[in-house]
């Protein structure tokens, strides 16, 4: 129903869609700005710091485009809209995922992963099938890890009904972390982002091993491919945070 309410007016659409693109490609404008007075960041180059930006921009853009709308269940319980959710034949998750759909998100998926084919084509890699490989398994596990952090914060809406900003400084301010290279960041905040909240496996420690950079912390060296594992761990708990805050839901009464 939103797709089509979109596509009505299909200029209108195209022209939000290039404004998504330019709003969300500041970022990238920022990292441009820093490399015209230095020519590393952290000991990467550009070409491997945009790497990383679109590993980043697009597994984001990916969540963003199917789970981006989770921000609105805190009004919907405030304002006892929920309830008609609850009602009908359908999975209330995928409910509220589709809420208020947003076709114009696929400009950050656009430029993200415009920036990411540049980026494959500049860096200095030799590059190996297992390598080539990984590249998918990075985006796919980073979207589902992303995907993840949204139900989670959705589920922590049930307890603080007003949390939308909560949820949003770790999908959206996660995804801006990890555009820069883990070795502007102190050691302890880097242990915090790989092992207690592994946003690090969405792009940090995998493409790391892609552009043959050391990570800052001594990890085994198969966890480059563990994006996958830890991405279903991510759901797994998230699907289970989730089933417990609608358990725990009590209607407003009005």
């Amino acid at each position: 129903m939103w797709i089509r309410s979109t596509m009505i007016y299909r200029t209108s659409f195209a022209l939000t869609m290039t404004g998504n693109l330019l709003v969300t490609g500041l970022d990238l404008a920022t990292i441009l700005l820093m490399f015209t007075q230095v020519r590393s960041l952290g000991g990467w180059s550009l070409p491997e710091v945009c790497f990383l930006y679109g590993l980043s921009a697009t597994a984001f853009g990916v969540a963003d485009l199917v789970l981006g709308s989770m921000d609105v269940l805190g009004a919907r319980i405030r304002d006892g809209s929920f309830d008609t959710l609850l009602v009908r034949p359908a999975p209330v998750l995928a409910q509220i995922g589709a809420d208020r759909f947003a076709l114009r998100r696929l400009g950050r998926i656009t430029q993200g992963a415009v920036v990411l084919g540049w980026a494959l084509v500049s860096v200095d890699v030799a590059w190996t099938p297992a390598k080539v490989l990984l590249v998918p398994l990075i985006l796919a596990g980073g979207a589902a890890i992303f995907c993840a952090l949204f139900v989670a914060g959705a589920a922590f809406q049930f307890l603080a009904q007003d949390a939308a900003e909560v949820q949003n400084a770790f999908t959206y301010g996660g995804t801006t972390l990890l555009q820069y290279p883990p070795t502007v960041f102190g050691k302890d905040f880097v242990r915090g982002v790989t092992f207690m909240l592994p946003l690090a496996f969405v792009n940090w420690v995998p493409a790391a091993y892609v552009l043959g950079r050391p990570y800052p912390l001594a990890l085994p060296s198969w966890t480059v491919w563990s994006t996958p594992l830890v991405a279903m761990a991510c759901c797994a708990l998230a699907g289970a945070a989730w089933r417990v805050g609608l358990r725990s839901y009590r209607s407003t009464g009005s």
